[in-house]
């Protein structure tokens, strides 16, 4: 996997936004930021990304043999290469586990994510999850109004939604 020269820009927020996740640097298609995840339920940080971004819905999984059902198949399912046709909102409250979107090249990029990171992957960017060695991953998942959960398996480049992320990253060239 490698991540010279990749199309994605990963923030982090402390008290303010600033580079991070290595080299993933060069280009706006994907935000990633820090926060207190042990003050979720009452985070106003949360809340104001939460209200800018119009993340009306959410609820919270625990990914791991123990709480959640069909554990493996589910596991599965979340490593089969995908996209969904609405952006993808992930906040780790828990655990580690890693992201894995595709650059422009179309090689792997993988992003490790721990408790207080939260990601957004645009709709139409292909990716894939898996947990890590320790196979516990706790995150609350957002959804600008109703959660929609339909993942398209590749090949989906059909779909108005890879058209439409393909044509950002050509803009981005």
């Amino acid at each position: 996997m490698s991540t010279k020269s990749s199309q994605f820009m990963f923030l982090c927020r402390s008290s303010s936004w600033s580079p991070h996740l290595g080299s993933l640097t060069s280009r706006n298609t994907g935000v990633c930021c820090s926060l207190d995840a042990d003050k979720y339920e009452n985070d106003p940080e949360l809340e104001k990304i939460r209200r800018e971004r119009n993340y009306s819905w959410m609820d919270i999984i625990t990914i791991c043999k123990d709480k959640l059902p069909n554990y493996e198949e589910k596991i599965k399912m979340f490593y089969e290469e995908h996209l969904h046709l609405d952006d993808e909102i992930r906040y780790i409250l828990d655990g580690s586990g890693y992201f894995d979107v595709r650059d422009k090249e179309d090689k792997w990029i993988r992003i490790f994510m721990e408790k207080g990171d939260m990601i957004t992957l645009p709709a139409g960017i292909y990716h894939r999850f898996t947990v890590d060695e320790k196979n516990y991953t706790k995150a609350m998942r957002l959804f600008v109004g109703e959660p929609v959960w339909t993942a398209y398996n590749r090949p989906a480049d059909h779909f108005e939604a890879r058209g439409q992320y393909m044509k950002f990253l050509a803009q981005t060239a």
